[in-house]
């Protein structure tokens, strides 16, 4: 057959049935494991083999609550990672932090999280070490330290409104705390109870800030959402809501920390410094304090102070 000058093989035209293959496929056979096969398999055919087994068994005791022998697993796992697999080797560490920390054993987690860091080169790999040193922080009851790595994350990703919420609630939390100390503490040396009481309104700002730039951010994003997703930023803003209403903020100082909390709340901008999987290399994250705490601070005391001159005319 000739078409345009060019020319086929009428076989190729032919019913499936009719045509004569001339290669052969050999049979397939699949491989047939017994469920966790794993456990007790020593026959490695190779490093790789033996790498995969090690990983699944430290998976499955992992899932079973057994820490140690999973960490014993991971470490040997690890020991047959080639170094060119960066992926497999964080996905190993990041379970081993994980194991020490379910089992009280922080320090040694947090080493583990370093370990990490050091091996990161983008703003995805930060993302998860900053998530697993919080998870670390939650799991031994160090709000402040939590409160750090959701500042830390907020500065990598600025609009992302799950992080700041996380925060604000965080803040919240260390503002009820210092409230129940103040209330247990109400024989205090003068001088003690007004650094506590300066603590409660440095929590309560700083809870306030944050749930105000989760408010702006939901806003500004739960019109391009639909769903479930609307329904959970509809309940979000419920919550903050009544979370600003309970923490008792003049409607001035609200104002303030509206127009300082959403001066960088533009379309073009927030797409400008959106930073999602860049590399770190060469790349500026803006302090937290600086960015917003440092700025708000500065225009309440401005404000707090037009408000006296005021007073004295």
């Amino acid at each position: 057959m000739e078409i345009l000058g060019s020319t086929f093989d009428d076989s190729v035209f032919e019913e499936s049935r009719n045509r004569v293959s001339s290669a052969v496929l050999p049979a397939y056979k699949p491989k047939s494991c017994e469920p966790e096969w794993f456990c007790h398999y020593e026959r490695f055919e190779d490093d790789l083999d033996e790498q995969k087994t090690m990983k699944f068994r430290a998976d499955l005791k992992y899932r079973r609550k057994q820490y140690q022998g999973a960490i014993d697993d991971y470490r040997a796992c690890l020991s047959l990672v080639p170094n060119g697999n960066l992926s497999l080797k964080r996905d190993v560490l990041e379970s081993i932090a994980r194991c020490y920390s379910h089992l009280g054993l922080r320090e040694r987690a947090l080493e583990t999280c370093e370990k990490l860091r050091k091996e990161a080169t983008n703003t995805c790999h930060l993302t998860c070490i900053l998530q697993l040193e919080l998870t670390i922080h939650e799991g031994c009851g160090n709000l402040r330290k939590s409160i750090s790595s959701l500042q830390n994350l907020c500065s990598i990703h600025p609009f992302n409104p799950w992080h700041w919420l996380k925060l604000a609630t965080s803040h919240q939390s260390l503002l009820e705390s210092s409230t129940c100390l103040e209330n247990l503490n109400h024989i205090l040396e003068p001088q003690a109870l007004i650094q506590q009481q300066e603590e409660r309104k440095l929590a309560q700002l700083k809870a306030s800030m944050c749930f105000v730039r989760t408010r702006l951010l939901i806003e500004i994003l739960r019109t391009q959402q639909f769903s479930f997703v609307l329904e959970k930023s509809k309940r979000a803003l419920k919550e903050i809501e009544e979370s600003l209403r309970r923490l008792q903020l003049e409607e001035e100082t609200l104002r303030i920390i509206s127009e300082v909390m959403g001066e960088d709340l533009n379309p073009e901008k927030m797409r400008e410094e959106n930073q999602d999987g860049e590399s770190l290399a060469g790349l500026s994250i803006k302090n937290f304090e600086e960015r917003w705490w440092n700025k708000l601070h500065a225009c309440l005391l401005t404000e707090e102070k037009a408000d006296l001159s005021t007073a004295k005319v």
